[in-house]
């Protein structure tokens, strides 16, 4: 079994608490694993009757009837009713179809069109066993209508959301054992995906390169009512090349242009970035002025929530390290509570003929966590001197007592260097410093 005890404690710690549970992410990132092994095995451990646990999974022919979100509520119920206590697990909670309020159809269950307004959806199932005082409930959902950030809106402050993420490296390691570095570099291909790290190599590839062909793109395409999808799909192309980069939607546009010899405009970019932000595919990492201390500019990085996922956009043909070290980085510092900014600031200098220039210089990530505060600099080596001064450079220039990291590619154990900047290697960094 693969661990997941970071998101098993979240679910122990919200239990029996009133509220709904709403457990959402990418589609495969292991929603329904979690619930229905993982958590449920611990349930049992506890002393709980396996017959005080009720799972419906709604994707099942089985249960077709109770995608009438009427006929659920009626069952759940029932069910219940006899229990002193049940935890009611709703799995594929998107098939529960959207009825037409029954008071105005004569008692009759009517699907309800688009622009139908008295409605009963499957929200309002959920809200309304989780006011039974005898009943626990979780609900999971895999398609466009689950996966967007739309969701948790829907819920508001009437549930608990928790977010669930593709293995972390944390999660991975532990699973495969072994050697670190031979970890890190799998893991740098082909990420973590709970089902891709059960295969072989080329199971894996074309596992991947399947869920973006066949279900990524069908879900945010169905979402968000597109008739094309090929803008969609080289703007994904753009994002998973330049990952790590700083960009903007002018700046999107313009090498789509460059590409496609055809016009996108900046508003269409920032709508299908939104799109692949609400369906959990990337996340983005926005600029901080280091000296000013605040968010700044249009500027940021995007980061795929997997980098096996962004290499099968890719074909597999874009090994970058480089890039595949930072967004595993940025992933960890998000996975470990972090939050998570693109260092920046600015200095005046003299450029070859003595006159004043200003110059912006970057730090990869400026991260905080409470009162732990870091400056991270990501790189493959600095063995050459020349990398070594463009790593540590930025660290040079900032005059204050926040912990500076380099973190690179080798198996070196934590030391300082002669300036007190910790280097540290990558597997070191990832599962022991943070």
């Amino acid at each position: 079994m693969i661990n997941r005890d970071k998101y098993l404690k979240q679910l122990i710690s919200v239990r029996d608490n009133g509220f709904p549970k709403v457990i959402t992410g990418i589609r495969r990132c292991g929603k329904s694993y979690l619930l229905k092994e993982i958590y449920k095995e611990y349930l049992i451990g506890e002393g709980t009757a396996e017959e005080d646990i009720l799972i419906l999974e709604l994707d099942d022919d089985r249960y077709i009837s109770f995608r009438d979100p009427i006929v659920l509520g009626s069952y759940v119920r029932e069910y219940c009713s006899r229990k002193k206590h049940c935890y009611v697990f709703l799995d594929e909670i998107q098939k529960v179809y959207t009825l037409i309020n029954p008071n105005l159809t004569e008692g009759k269950h009517i699907i309800a069109g688009k622009n139908d307004t008295e409605v009963i959806t499957f929200v309002d199932v959920v809200l309304g066993l989780s006011r039974e005082k005898n009943i626990d409930l979780y609900v999971t959902g895999s398609n466009s209508k689950m996966l967007s950030t739309d969701i948790i809106t829907e819920f508001r402050d009437k549930a608990i959301n928790i977010a669930l993420k593709p293995l972390s490296f944390e999660e991975f390691f532990s699973y495969k054992g072994g050697s670190a570095i031979e970890a890190i570099y799998e893991y740098m291909q082909f990420g973590g995906m709970p089902l891709a790290v059960l295969k072989t190599d080329d199971e894996k590839k074309d596992y991947l390169k399947g869920l973006f062909e066949t279900t990524y793109f069908r879900d945010i395409i169905e979402h968000n009512n597109l008739k094309r999808s090929e803008s969609l799909d080289e703007l994904c192309n753009i994002i998973s090349v330049s990952t790590g980069e700083l960009l903007n939607s002018e700046k999107i546009a313009n090498t789509y242009r460059s590409v496609k010899k055809e016009k996108i405009d900046k508003q269409t970019v920032e709508k299908y970035i939104g799109f692949f932000k609400d369906a959990f595919m990337i996340r983005e990492a926005k600029r901080y002025d280091l000296k000013g201390r605040s968010e700044i500019g249009a500027l940021r990085k995007y980061y795929f929530i997997d980098t096996g996922l962004r290499n099968a956009r890719l074909n597999f043909a874009f090994p970058d390290e480089g890039q595949m070290l930072e967004n595993i980085v940025y992933n960890e510092l998000i996975y470990k509570g972090y939050s998570v900014n693109v260092g920046s600031f600015d200095t005046v200098e003299k450029d070859k003929k003595g006159n004043s220039i200003r110059k912006t210089n970057e730090v990869d990530f400026f991260a905080t966590k409470g009162i732990k505060k870091y400056y991270i600099q990501v790189c493959t080596d600095i063995t050459n001197v020349e990398t070594r001064a463009r790593e540590i450079r930025p660290y040079m220039l900032l005059n204050d007592e926040i912990t500076k990291i380099v973190v690179i590619n080798r198996p070196v154990k934590e030391s300082l260097d002669e300036n007190g900047y910790t280097i540290i290697g990558i597997t070191d960094f990832l599962l022991n410093y943070i």
